[in-house]
């Protein structure tokens, strides 16, 4: 019989993000694991949506922008501008721009959209302001070994879907 997750037990699993459209926006094949109930983390409450289930269980959950953990748009991280202002190696949809604040915060920048010789930057994560349908499946539920406790107790911060 196949363990139950709970806290303790070192999970893996398999995952796929989709939106409202049903276009696939991250997935995993290969098994991402963690110590449930440990220092790591997965979003939008996927370690209670998994707690209680077994290898070979499937689970769907559906993640408004509030609790997904990338919040909602805001309009104030987007600004456009002309094109000749932003150095070359940064003139392309998907370029990653890092900006630092008068304040000394930093914040990665996308270039979303490029049209008529201006340049759009929004500070927002990818996935803000999205509805993501997550599906998961549980590969295996077992004791974690020695070393995965110690690589658990020095994560800050574990394997969240971005």
């Amino acid at each position: 019989m196949s363990e139950i997750i709970r806290n303790g037990k070192l999970v893996s699993l398999i995952y796929s993000i989709r939106d409202n459209a049903d276009n696939i926006l991250e997935q995993s094949d290969l098994p991402v694991s963690y110590i449930h109930g440990g220092n790591n983390e997965l979003i939008g409450g996927m370690d209670q949506a998994v707690q209680g289930k077994q290898a070979g269980d499937e689970v769907e959950l559906e993640l408004t922008p509030e609790n997904s953990g990338f919040g909602t748009h805001d309009s104030l991280l987007t600004f456009t501008d002309d094109i000749d202002n932003v150095p070359p190696e940064f003139r392309h949809v998907g370029a990653e721009v890092t900006m630092q604040s008068e304040s000394g915060d930093t914040r990665i920048f996308y270039v979303t959209r490029i049209s008529n010789g201006l340049l759009t930057l929004d500070g927002n994560h990818p996935l803000a302001g999205k509805r993501l349908f997550v599906r998961i499946r549980i590969r295996d539920v077992r004791d974690p070994t020695p070393q995965e406790r110690l690589q658990d107790r020095g994560a800050q911060q574990g394997p969240t879907l971005h």
